[in-house]
């Protein structure tokens, strides 16, 4: 009975030592999940952004509806309710992004005034710049007219869009903005700018920023050779914020509607760049 006794508190013993040891190897476990864990969100976190992720994020910034009606209700006098329209359009082998853009009056969006094709891709490494925005003529505007509020199927196919890229008309370098600053990128054409012969100019200069809010802002302007402005706004960029829920006392302000015909000068001088 004695022995029977004492064999029967050992194996009490050794469960209670097992369920110890595995209690220690379960925190041990616990623990080094925690740590790996831990390693991998930090490796993540302090991930550096490449090149290609930069591009990636200008192209998405850039794309989808926005406006300028705020800035024009503040200034009518200076700015007009423009509505901007961008979209992807195809890609090049090199991953560089083809984007369709487009300008016209909010009331009057199948007429636009202004179309481009931009091309967005990483800075060349030996540049100090993050992403390089060109803008280039196309071949048949006419057919691309309201382009990215068609359908794919009723769209030209990328490789038709790379084959209707016509000449080059600018290069925006853009830069990460400074930490506090309300921008996330912005840029500018290089001194001298680029060629251009509208209403007198022989060249012109765009600046370009990517702000926090999703607003893009744009100021394209012309110079003569003695460097007088010779059209484009002067107070600063145009403001286009996306798309807002509009009332009904917007639809029918008079900044909807199209100007008359004594002001398409006025606009084209504000945007065209090349024709």
């Amino acid at each position: 009975m004695v022995t029977g006794s004492g064999s029967g508190s050992g194996s009490g013993s050794d469960s209670e030592s097992e369920g110890n040891g595995w209690g220690i190897a379960r925190g041990i476990l616990v623990k080094a999940a925690v740590l790996i864990g831990g390693a991998i969100l930090l490796k993540r976190l302090t991930k550096s952004t490449t090149r290609w992720d930069h591009s990636s994020f200008v192209s998405h910034s850039l794309s989808g509806e926005k406006f300028s009606m705020e800035q024009a209700s503040r200034d009518p006098d200076n700015y007009f309710n423009f509505r901007m329209v961008t979209c992807p359009a195809a890609e090049l082998v090199d991953g560089s992004r083809v984007l369709y853009f487009e300008q016209a009056f909010w009331r009057t969006p199948s007429k636009p005034f202004r179309q481009r094709f931009y091309m967005v891709k990483p800075c060349p490494k030996e540049m100090k710049c993050d992403v390089e925005l060109s803008s280039y003529a196309i071949r048949d505007a006419e057919e691309y007219k309201n382009f990215c509020d068609r359908s794919k199927a009723q769209r030209p196919l990328p490789e038709e869009v790379i084959e209707d890229i016509a000449e080059h008309l600018t290069t925006i370098y853009l830069n990460r903005c400074e930490r506090g600053k309300r921008c996330l990128y912005e840029g500018s054409t290089p001194p001298g700018g680029f060629p251009n012969s509208w209403n007198g100019a022989t060249y012109c200069t765009s600046e370009l920023a990517v702000m926090k809010n999703n607003e893009i802002h744009i100021w394209d302007r012309g110079y003569d050779d003695d460097g007088n402005q010779v059209w484009g706004v002067k107070d600063g960029p145009y403001e286009f914020k996306p798309a807002p829920a509009l009332s009904s006392n917007d639809l029918f302000s008079p900044l909807n509607f199209a100007p008359p015909l004594s002001m398409e000068k006025r606009i084209d001088g504000s945007f065209v760049l090349q024709e």
